[in-house]
């Protein structure tokens, strides 16, 4: 045998195993994307249900969703209707309630100091009555000008 026909054998031999070793890879390459068909069919036969039941549940949500924006609306018109009862009587009871109140205020004190002497106070060297009832004092009691309060504007009463 010559170099030129061992040179050939041996190219022979090395395309045989190269052949042999792409067979092999195709043969596992080919078992592969059976089971990947295989995978994906069973995916795809389990995922139809459960995009349906997805789907159910969206519809669902969808509408519990219209509920609550129904109920929602109806709070906030029940709010607005509170708010406006809450402000009519206020303007209805707040100001004869404050009156009322002003009035029983004026009366538990005329009566707690209904046998009390009158306190007299002094402003600047002048003793004026405690009271608007007039009465005992410097000042002049009824409300008229006197010799220390002619000199100013205003009477004693109003000070």
């Amino acid at each position: 045998m010559s170099g030129g026909e061992v040179a050939g054998i041996l190219v022979a031999v090395f395309w045989a195993i190269l052949v042999s070793f792409l067979a092999l890879v195709l043969v596992r390459l080919a078992q592969t994307l059976k089971a990947t068909t295989k995978m994906v069919a069973e995916v795809s036969d389990q995922a139809v249900p459960l995009l349906a039941d997805a789907s159910a549940t969206v519809r669902s949500a969808h509408t519990q969703l219209a509920r609550v924006d129904a109920i929602a609306a109806d709070v906030q018109e029940v709010t607005a209707n509170a708010s406006a009862l809450s402000s009519t009587v206020s303007s209805a009871f707040g100001g004869p309630l404050v009156k009322v109140a002003a009035f029983g205020y004026g009366v538990r004190r005329a009566i707690g100091k209904k046998g009390e002497p009158e306190p007299k106070r002094t402003v600047v060297g002048r003793t004026l009555p405690g009271g608007r009832r007039g009465g005992g004092g410097e000042g002049g009691g009824e409300g008229g000008p006197t010799r220390e309060s002619s000199s100013h504007s205003c009477s004693p009463m109003t000070m």
